[in-house]
């Protein structure tokens, strides 16, 4: 086994060099690490003892070998966002879907190849709570062949600022506490840029991160939401922000004071550094979409002008930052205006004629208990919280990864391929709901693609508890956004207003609070693939699906054998 693990690494060694890329080998080492916040030390889950962990930073064309030693006490896996993994579901990391988790004392090599890819991505884990500490950049740079951004300006300097969420106790503590009562989890005690909170926190001021820039700079920002439950609103004091990319795809410039990202996001921004010498805040908040209970502090990082230690502003003194202006925490229409101006640099090729047409209500839920109140019940008026796609909440399964049990040809008892393609009932979504649809069926449910056939989604939100913002993930795809809107979906009015010119190309997109959003994409990557929330306390309560694309005409159309080290169940 060694021996030939061996020959396909000085394979891909080969290949890489004909094509002047490159092949990054890495070792991920999962382990528990002090790490000390707000005045407390946990014992958090790190990889190689870095929080965040390693940035890892490649050129379009390269390939990895990262292999993950998992010496912590949980079972993991993890995922590389926004990588397509073309016909590599093995390489792409949900526990349970396209893989078993790495146990405790195991690991596993994930080997994968950037084709076609450029821009701003992260990598996290993908099993349970762990994303909470364990995520870093994935940084793709244009190839040696054509190494310039296709950008306005040219950056001189790049700095990533990944946004996180800390709680003050152990995650997955926070985790079974919420799956045992069925309530909602405990919101977290910081955001965190970096790692770190931030100067509007108890013992965290020392360690506020400071960025240097000289007058004058041009400044390229790639922010990440990396955080665990939240969509972020983010800006810099008094600095305008060109958004150059999203996702790592390019975008067309537009200009903005303030960007949002749902969890899972990436956006890419230009700033010049053309203020007055001084200290700004780099900030970001909660934006909040539903009525329910959110984290309202403030996480700081400082950009330091140079020149700026011995300058006064208006007479002031300037060693204390100058504050930033963020929209308020349920400022929806700033949210919705920043992504409605999302859009390709130009003309793209988004599908026409179309195969699949899809419709899925994505949404919360409750399950009402035999006997409400008791421990097992402190959801609302003695339920369990639940969530639900076209009123299936998914489960995942234990005994078998999904791509596993499909590859093998063994689905019996793990999934079954029945997901619906709309609802099994139609009614007024975003309207005032029958409680009696508020309880979804449970169910371990795939739908079955055609290779190459082009699909459009429908995602639309349901007032069922409350409507939310929910920033959909399509794990081994980008797609096109082509419309959203606010209400209910009316097929008969509101294609007339799709962009089926310049749309923009996402791999996450969040459905409008009380709204619907429509996505395209052509099936060309066969393997099983998660669609889901990136909420986290979402995935387990069951927004989530699994599509099943079917290998085409030949090798190239079909998924690659299963490396010889993929953990078992």
């Amino acid at each position: 086994m060694e021996q030939l693990r061996s020959f396909f690494v000085f394979l891909a060694v080969f290949l890489a060099s004909l094509v002047n890329a490159e092949v990054h080998f890495h070792e991920f080492v999962i382990q528990e690490t002090p790490v000390k916040r707000l005045c407390r030390v946990h014992n958090s889950i790190t990889v190689n003892g870095q929080f965040p962990g390693p940035t890892l930073e490649v050129r379009n064309g390269d390939s990895l070998v990262i292999t993950a030693i998992n010496k912590a006490r949980y079972n993991i896996t993890l995922h590389w966002h926004g990588i397509r993994q073309m016909r590599n579901p093995w390489a792409d990391g949900p526990e349970y879907i396209t893989q078993c988790p790495i146990q405790p004392g195991g690991s596993y090599t994930y080997k994968f190849t950037i084709e076609d890819q450029e821009g701003t991505l992260w990598w996290h884990a993908h099993s349970r709570w762990l994303r909470a500490t364990v995520y870093g950049a994935l940084i793709i740079r244009p190839p040696l062949s054509s190494p310039h951004y296709p950008f306005p300006v040219i950056p001189k300097r790049e700095i990533t600022l990944l946004l996180g969420e800390w709680w003050d106790r152990n995650p997955m503590d926070v985790l079974n506490l919420a799956q045992f009562t069925g309530a909602a989890p405990n919101i977290s005690d910081a955001f965190t840029i970096n790692g770190q909170p931030g100067d509007l926190y108890r013992c965290s001021s020392q360690e506020t991160l400071r960025f240097l820039v000289g007058s004058g700079e041009i400044v390229l920002l790639r922010v990440i939401n990396s955080a665990l439950n939240q969509e972020l609103f983010f800006g810099v004091a008094n600095h305008k922000l060109t958004v150059v990319a999203a996702d790592a795809s390019y975008t067309k410039p537009f200009s903005t004071n303030v960007i949002m990202l749902g969890p899972g996001q990436t956006t890419d921004v230009l700033l010049t550094a053309d203020q007055p010498p001084a200290h700004y805040y780099m900030a970001a908040h909660a934006y909040n979409s539903a009525n329910a209970a959110f984290d309202n502090t403030t996480t700081t990082a400082i950009l330091k002008y140079k020149d700026a230690s011995c300058v006064t502003l208006q007479g002031k003194s300037q060693a204390q930052a100058i504050p930033a202006q963020l929209p308020g925490f349920n400022d929806t229409a700033t949210a919705a205006a920043f992504t409605a101006q999302m859009k390709s640099p130009s003309k793209v090729k988004v599908p026409l004629e179309i195969d699949e047409n899809l419709f899925f209500t994505v949404g919360l839920g409750l399950f009402n208990c035999p006997t409400p109140n008791t421990q097992r019940c402190q959801g609302p008026n003695g339920t369990r919280f639940t969530a639900s796609i076209n009123n299936v909440s998914f489960v995942f399964p234990k005994q078998n990864s999904i791509m596993q049990a499909y590859y093998q040809g063994t689905p019996a008892g793990v999934f079954t391929t029945d997901f619906p393609p709309t609802p099994p009932v139609t009614f007024d979504y975003t309207g005032n709901v029958s409680r009696g649809l508020w309880q979804p069926t449970r169910g371990t449910k795939a739908y079955k693609l055609k290779f190459n056939s082009k699909v459009q989604i429908i995602l639309q939100d349901t007032s069922i508890v409350t409507t939310e913002n929910h920033p959909m993930h399509l794990h081994g795809y980008e797609f096109y956004v082509v419309g959203t809107g606010v209400g209910n979906f009316n097929p008969n009015t509101d294609t007339a207003s799709f962009n089926l010119i310049d749309p923009p190309r996402r791999n996450t997109i969040g459905t409008p609070p009380g709204g619907w959003v429509a996505i395209r994409f052509v099936a060309n990557n066969p393997g099983a693939w998660l669609m889901h929330c990136h909420i986290d306390s979402h995935i387990f309560w069951g927004l989530a699906m699994v599509f099943l694309v079917e290998n085409g005409e030949g090798h190239l159309q079909s998924v690659q054998s299963p490396p010889l080290d993929l953990p078992q169940c």
